[in-house]
């Protein structure tokens, strides 16, 4: 199953609402973002049912990306319930995303300790 296509902020929003997501922002023209697709691509067959793993063309998007604070790509970050919890810059091994989508699944609601943030607000 390949990522979730994200075509608008709209779209990002409803994506990134409920649960926890991934999502990869890229744009065609970067080989590093090209050599992460299969990578994201195969997190989002391992967690199918379980998270969403999307990916959004900044090029497509660039207010959303400008009000992200997206400044170099490939730039991966975590949602949970519609906050940022973390992000990465630059190609990520399998090993390392799907590390933190498990541990992102594994926490409560409730966990104080995740520092948080709202986005396009």
């Amino acid at each position: 199953m390949a990522a979730r296509k994200i075509g608008s902020s709209e779209d990002l929003e409803y994506t990134i609402s409920n649960g926890v997501a991934l999502v990869d922002f890229n744009a065609p023209w970067c080989a590093p973002c090209r050599a992460q697709t299969p990578i994201v691509n195969q997190v989002a067959d391992r967690f199918e049912g379980k998270a969403v793993v999307a990916e959004m063309n900044i090029d497509e998007n660039p207010e959303t990306a400008q009000a992200l604070k997206i400044h170099s790509i490939p730039t991966l970050a975590v949602f949970k319930n519609g906050k940022e919890i973390q992000r990465l810059v630059g190609l990520q091994p399998f090993d390392t995303l799907s590390e933190i989508m498990e541990t992102m699944l594994k926490q409560t609601h409730g966990n104080r300790n995740l520092k948080q943030k709202k986005i396009l607000s």
